[in-house]
């Protein structure tokens, strides 16, 4: 196993995330407990010592498994880390209770590793709002020692990330952010990773495979990559690019069977970061992967001056591209519920002033109509 340095830990540079941990007959929140302890207890044997759970995984009852089976073990022989659970407004102000409720459920006095969880367009303003406390209240956990490293994961925006940090920016020691190869451009995770490195704040990866998207590719994407490297699989090629950014400390992955996790454990015995050539290729595969997708838009913003409604049309497309990617999920109604409903993509009234000033000739009303029909789909 590789090992990264942070402060005066040595992290191993894989971690096991336990949001998608094997389950009984489909449903999610039913954990198969046998066969995650076999997995703790296998990545427990070669080397990995990082655990990554949060309050929300497996509707609730991934904290109580991971802490039953850490429990096993010496608590000096593993990091633990979890999150405050800022995705759901409903839970701003009760840090406390939360907070004593996840040590209890995951059988432990500390926490290694400690998140504001999911930083976005929908809860900035109340985490950095001073009336909930929940920055005091984990600072105070922090000094007390039940918090021993204090960080971040996010999925909002750059801009989102950037009002996080110049609030919170000195005391935040780690940064979790979506990082692969297909979102270094698509997400923006190029500009999130230079964001970071300004403010000295390492990198943790998650959805490394972009939630299994990347664990397998086109054949003639499959040939080009084997023309390089023969016997690196698909797989792999994902976490060889996170081996070649500086500024990664650790990458998490989810999981779900004991092959993914011996198969991911081999390919962390070695690190071999990608040549020059080999990140123009992989990079190029991404391209095509999102070409096939996404709408081709550069955003000029010459549309939004020829928009009735005053829509963000950009910024709608954006996101309009990343829910067609990804055959929906969470992270395009999760932006949209930050902004006023009559600059949702409804709010289109088909007009075309758009379109007629396109370079890229967007069928734009057309997109904000499908727009519209997958998310109320």
């Amino acid at each position: 196993m590789i090992y990264k340095p942070f402060q005066d830990l040595k992290l191993s540079a894989l971690g096991m995330g336990a949001m998608r941990l094997p389950v009984i007959g489909g449903d999610d929140g039913k954990i198969d407990e046998k066969a995650a302890a076999d997995m703790v207890a296998w990545a427990m044997e070669h080397g990995v010592n990082y655990y990554d759970t949060a309050w929300g995984y497996h509707n609730g009852q991934s904290e109580l498994v991971m802490g039953r089976a850490l429990k096993a073990y010496p608590r000096e022989q593993f990091y633990l880390a979890t999150k405050f659970p800022g995705y759901d407004l409903a839970n701003m102000d009760k840090v406390e209770e939360i907070f004593q409720e996840q040590l209890r459920k995951c059988a432990v006095d500390y926490f290694d590793f400690y998140l504001f969880h999911n930083v976005c367009e929908m809860n900035i303003d109340a985490y950095l709002d001073p009336k909930y406390g929940i920055y005091d209240y984990l600072m105070e956990q922090k000094k007390n020692g039940r918090i021993r490293h204090l960080g971040f994961s996010a999925h909002g925006s750059y801009d989102v990330m950037k009002r996080f940090l110049e609030a919170y920016g000195n005391d935040m020691e780690f940064c979790q952010i979506q990082l692969n190869y297909l979102d270094w451009s698509f997400q923006d995770a190029k500009g999130k990773v230079k964001l970071l490195k300004e403010y000295h704040i390492p990198v943790w990866v998650m959805e490394p495979l972009r939630g299994g998207k990347l664990a397998s590719l086109q054949p003639e994407d499959e040939a080009a990559l084997k023309a390089l490297r023969p016997e690196e699989k698909v797989p792999a090629w994902a976490f060889r690019f996170l081996q070649s950014i500086p500024e990664v400390t650790m990458i998490l992955s989810g999981m779900s069977n004991m092959e993914q996790m011996q198969e991911n454990i081999r390919t962390f015995e070695e690190e071999k970061p990608l040549s020059a050539k080999e990140q123009e290729t992989l990079l190029a595969i991404a391209d095509g992967m999102v070409n096939k997708i996404a709408l081709p838009c550069t955003a000029c913003r010459y549309c939004t001056s020829h928009c009735p409604q005053g829509l963000d049309i950009p910024g709608l497309l954006a996101l309009y591209n990343e829910h067609c990617f990804t055959g929906g999920g969470f992270l395009a109604p999760m932006a949209l519920s930050a902004i006023p409903k009559d600059k949702w993509p409804s709010a289109c009234v088909g007009c075309r002033s758009c379109e007629a000033v396109c370079p890229q000739q967007i069928k734009i009303s057309e997109a904000m109509a499908d727009f519209t029909s997958k998310l109320e789909g």
